[in-house]
């Protein structure tokens, strides 16, 4: 791998030997293999070194250089790349959250970069790694959409569109099963109101992921028993309810897989509609 600048004028400063920089380095081991930073290594060779151990996929070592060379070397000209493949070191070793923190320091010292575009796919990158399952905390799966967005917003014909938008629909079922599964505990505990509310919050903020047409299912289904374990002058609203649910489920999967389910469940809220209209009617007589 080639760099990405090449050394020009290095002024007096940092053509001198780097007094200390070994002791701020303590690879591996410590031991003093030549292929590591020395004192009296110059700036040039050490970071020269740095980038060998990085195409030689010691990414643990490499970071550990290339954080060297910064630490005596920033303002240099050597810096601008340093500081890429400390972030690029960091992220080949799955330290993502140490390697985002990087890429966002280049971003931040280098906004005209031509290398600006990777280290911002790799910033999004890094809180889609960070992201956890679907039951944990989801603030990082939250960073990873808006960095997927901002990235979208800034490179529109990016080689790595397709991969953002990928990524941003994948991180959006996580989210809206995260919300399922709540209603689905709300409705197992028989809180049936807070499991409709839960369910259309899938519907309203996820209705392009696969959670959406179940979450329909669910919540006609949760209106009905809702219904059923109401006070009597309760049950009709809700059980109106359900048949409101199944005619959104008709305007958005028209032949949804789950057609049939929802025909039975139309079929029960209706009859019990008619039941409770026979019953007021006998009693009014």
């Amino acid at each position: 791998m080639k760099t990405f600048s090449r050394f020009t004028t290095m002024s007096s400063a940092y053509k001198t030997p780097l007094i200390g920089l070994f002791a701020l380095l303590l690879i591996s081991s410590g031991c003093r293999n030549s292929s590591f930073i020395q004192p009296g290594d110059t700036l040039e060779i050490a970071y020269d070194k740095a980038l060998a151990l990085y195409e030689d996929e010691q990414w643990d070592e490499a970071a550990g250089a290339f954080s060297a060379v910064l630490t005596l070397g920033r303002g240099s000209n050597v810096a601008q790349d340093a500081q890429f493949y400390l972030a690029e070191a960091n992220f080949k070793n799955k330290r993502y959250l140490v390697a985002a923190s990087e890429y966002e320091r280049f971003t931040l010292l280098y906004p005209d970069s031509p290398r600006r575009e990777t280290a911002d796919i790799n910033i999004a990158r890094c809180y889609y790694e960070l992201s956890p399952r679907y039951k944990l905390d989801q603030t990082y799966t939250m960073q990873a959409i808006e960095n997927f967005n901002i990235f979208l917003s800034r490179y529109p014909s990016s080689e790595y569109r397709e991969e953002a938008i990928a990524s941003i629909d994948a991180l959006r079922e996580k989210l809206a099963q995260k919300i399922y599964s709540a209603a689905n505990f709300y409705r197992r505990t028989q809180r049936y109101e807070a499991a409709v509310l839960t369910y259309g919050e899938v519907i309203d903020q996820y209705p392009e992921t696969t959670w959406a047409e179940q979450s329909l299912v669910d919540q006609m289904e949760s209106y009905i028993l809702y219904a059923d374990n109401s006070v009597a002058d309760r049950q009709r609203e809700r059980y109106q309810k359900a048949l409101e649910v199944y005619d959104t489920y008709l305007q958005l999967f028209p032949r949804g897989d789950s057609r049939t389910r929802v025909e039975e469940l139309f079929d029960e809220a209706e009859a019990a509609i008619a039941s409770l209209s026979a019953t007021i009617s006998s009693a009014s007589r």
